[in-house]
């Protein structure tokens, strides 16, 4: 049960099941018997009774209540759909037992709602998903390079594209008739760099990293010779029979891609007009949260391609400052976004039902045991309000009036006295904000 408090306050009743009351219990104790020192038994291996008798049912069941509330705490605030900006205050006496509910309240601070603008009234820019032609020939001309057919070159050097076969010698390790496209990344930059221009039968040594070299002897040269773009095309790389029912069948495919595209570009559009236009005031303690994690995940990311803070800041041309900057960025505007479709969602009490998540599960490829899964685990409520927010959304997205892009480039050079208004008046908070907003 939640009860809504003065100043953007809520105080939070909070029922924990038995079994999640015995967990925390014997969690506790088990940490309490590892910390211990008890003659006659081993660290970790003191029973119940003992362990009780030496330190008493208070310490423990405190122990147990100190270390889980958070967590229970925190589960109970998804589920409810609260957004805590502080740590909460508890009230609770002590369980009696590990086999009663357990019951407390947390009193704390929340995210204040938005003031949400009417979205029926919003104009936002909606591209026309025309697929151009010269993206067909590209396509095409795709497919001619999968049937193409490797020549060797004539009296002529290496060049990007053609494919080589060398031998590579360092220092006495030799690579022998290895195979290479120039210009598929596969070997060593300044070694690829360094067999262009060779030619058949040249040998050349090649520099490296930190002084490394390498033997690299070319033995053949060979470009790729393309097959004409006809019905005889179609027929060796498609189902088709022609080269217009092939066109035909590209063109399709990239409408269809094309305005997925388009409707993903629509829906953000409208989302970030709606939040610019509307009164969200973002704490900054969740951007911070948001930003922690943002952060995380990107390190991560770069852990898992082999890649350090440094390179990724080399390869991206970026300073520490700006990536914190760009992230702390992304983290309030999400968290703007999600603000102002909770309290559409609320005020339109927008409900998701099992089914449709189950339905979500199965377009997603889930197999029944784990939909079930899903279904019985904390992880559903995080899912529901997911599905709570995309209805939302698409009520917006319904109502708001699509002009063409050239309308809107055309409205951003001319200036009104509305719009240096409505600049002043927004309160999404951004890393150039003077002040955070609070």
């Amino acid at each position: 049960m939640v009860e809504e408090l003065p100043e953007n306050r809520v105080r939070l009743e909070v029922e924990v099941p038995s079994g999640d009351v015995q967990h925390a219990i014997d969690h506790a104790a088990s940490d309490l018997a590892t910390s211990m020192k008890i003659p006659g038994f081993r660290k970790g291996k003191v029973p119940m009774q003992v362990l009780l008798a030496r330190v008493g049912k208070e310490r423990l069941y405190t122990e147990a209540v100190d270390s889980h509330i958070g967590g229970w705490f925190r589960n109970a605030a998804v589920r409810n759909n609260i957004r805590p900006i502080e740590q909460p205050e508890y009230d609770y006496q002590l369980p009696e037992s590990g086999d009663k509910d357990f019951r407390f309240t947390a009193t704390v601070a929340v995210q204040p709602k938005p003031e949400v603008a009417d979205w029926t009234k919003l104009e936002v820019p909606r591209a026309e998903p025309d697929v151009p032609a010269d993206l067909v020939d590209q396509e095409l001309e795709l497919l001619r390079e999968t049937a193409a057919t490797l020549v060797p070159a004539e009296d002529r050097p290496a060049r990007e594209g053609d494919t080589l076969v060398a031998d590579l010698i360092r220092e006495g390790q030799s690579e022998r008739d290895y195979v290479v496209e120039l210009g598929s990344q596969r070997l060593i930059p300044e070694i690829e760099a360094g067999l262009i221009g060779m030619s058949v039968g040249e040998t050349k040594e090649l520099s490296y990293g930190d002084g490394e070299q390498v033997e690299a002897t070319v033995k053949e040269i060979k470009e790729k010779e393309l097959p004409e773009l006809d019905d005889e095309l179609a027929r060796a790389v498609s189902e088709f029979a022609t080269l217009d029912e092939l066109r035909a069948d590209i063109t399709e495919r990239l409408q269809e891609q094309l305005e997925a595209a388009v409707e993903s570009d629509f829906r953000s559009a409208a989302l970030g007009e709606l939040v610019r236009e509307s009164n969200v005031q973002v704490s900054p303690e969740l951007v911070r949260q948001r930003a922690t994690t943002l952060l995380r995940e990107l390190m991560q990311s770069l852990e898992r391609r082999g890649l350090t803070l440094e390179a990724f800041l080399g390869l991206t041309n970026q300073t520490v400052e700006q990536v914190e900057e760009r992230i702390v960025a992304q983290a309030a505007g999400s968290i703007a976004g999600e603000l102002v479709l909770e309290a559409i969602a609320d005020d339109l009490d927008v409900q998701v039902s099992d089914d449709e998540i189950r339905e979500t599960l199965q377009e997603q490829g889930e197999d029944e045991e784990t939909i079930e899964k899903v279904l019985a685990s904390d992880f559903v409520q995080q899912l529901r309000q997911d599905l709570r927010l995309r209805k939302a959304l698409d009520r917006v997205v319904s109502e708001v009036t699509p002009i063409s892009t050239d309308l809107a480039q055309a409205r951003e050079k001319l200036w009104t006295p509305e719009q240096e208004k409505a600049s002043g008046d927004t309160k999404l908070w951004t890393p150039s904000s003077k002040e955070p907003a609070v």
